[in-house]
């Protein structure tokens, strides 16, 4: 028999590459992209819950009565979820309040329990998701505390699996990779693997205004001053994660939300494509990099697209929040000739 599997967790991994070709019908580049939504659970985190989760049981670490805790700005977390169910664990999960109320009851439904924490204080106040979830890994018993942003094997995921598909994928034509760092370990594993193949390779991450990663990683400095804000979900930081290998990364490019939204909302209009909000920001961040760097015909670019858009109807997919942050009347010029809904009574 072909194409069957004892479980959904044998679906993760060999996502496939897309060409793009109207958004970025001006770069002269090729450019893919490779569609994480196509994992089970819709988005890449599902190989760093597996590989996580998995390590952990072989160092007998994960007992049949073991809780998973960790924090989630989502797709952690139903990939958590997700592989919890398959394996028969508890989850208890820690999100911010960004996040939106279709994600939690997504949650939800897959047998988490969650803790919405607010996302305006900083990193180390007792009330951010960090936090939380560390404290609760703290006193509940058998409890397994992932932390994602500071563990090594959120690399490691992705440069056993998601690098050597990228190589494989392109025959190792590849010559540039952009991907939105939020721990990190997505860039990082990927592009440790890619250097290594061929240090020419150029890694770019993307990083949200409202930010601190792309000034770090320029100056070694944390910006205070930078931080404040933003709507778009699993991108950028105000700490710097361990799981972020910042000497693989090249460049960073910093958008912003609007930008984001208007990309996000292009790319399923244009290519049929409906991708998450950081679907919009990794395309952008490659519009502005072609405006400072030149690309040739040769060039073979791929970006990584994190999730599906399923989960962000209620936020970029919706009309009524686009204009409440004031997005369309900057991005959409004919908003009602494009976006035109006829209602019949």
């Amino acid at each position: 028999m072909t194409n069957v599997y004892d479980n959904i967790l044998g679906l993760i991994g060999n996502t496939p590459l897309v060409k793009l070709n109207h958004v970025t019908k001006d770069i002269p580049a090729t450019v893919y992209a490779k569609l994480e939504s196509y994992n089970p659970g819709h988005s890449t985190k599902d190989r760093i819950a597996l590989h996580i989760i998995e390590n952990a049981e072989k160092k007998g670490l994960i007992k049949p009565d073991s809780v998973i805790v960790e924090t989630t700005s989502g797709n952690t977390g139903f990939s958590i979820a997700m592989v919890c169910i398959v394996k028969g664990y508890k989850c208890i999960l820690a999100v911010s309040d960004k996040t939106k109320a279709e994600k939690i009851a997504y949650l939800k439904a897959l047998g988490a329990t969650v803790y919405v924490c607010p996302a305006s204080v900083p990193a180390d106040d007792p009330r951010s998701y960090y936090e939380v979830a560390k404290r609760i890994a703290s006193e509940t018993p058998n409890s397994v505390y992932i932390n994602q942003y500071f563990n090594e094997l959120n690399i490691d995921a992705h440069y056993q699996t998601t690098g050597p598909e990228l190589w494989n994928q392109t025959d190792g034509k590849i010559t540039h990779v952009f991907a939105c760092t939020g721990t990190g370990g997505t860039l990082s594993g990927t592009a440790k693997y890619l250097k290594e193949q061929n240090p020419d390779i150029k890694v770019v991450g993307v990083d949200a205004d409202g930010s601190i990663l792309k000034t770090y990683h320029e100056t070694g400095k944390i910006n205070k001053t930078e931080i404040h804000p933003y709507q778009i979900e699993g991108l950028g930081k105000n700490l710097i994660p361990g799981a972020l290998l910042f000497d693989k990364i090249d460049e960073y490019v910093r958008v912003n939300d609007e930008m984001s939204a208007y990309r996000t909302r292009e790319i399923a209009l244009k290519e049929a494509i409906m991708g998450g909000y950081t679907t919009g920001a990794v395309t952008q961040a490659l519009i502005q990099y072609a405006n400072s760097h030149e690309f040739k015909s040769d060039d073979l670019v791929v970006l990584i697209f994190p999730d599906h858009g399923s989960r962000y109807i209620t936020k970029v997919y919706s009309d009524k929040w686009m204009e409440e942050q004031g997005f369309i009347n900057n991005c959409f010029h004919n908003y009602d000739e494009i976006f035109k809904t006829e209602i019949i009574k």
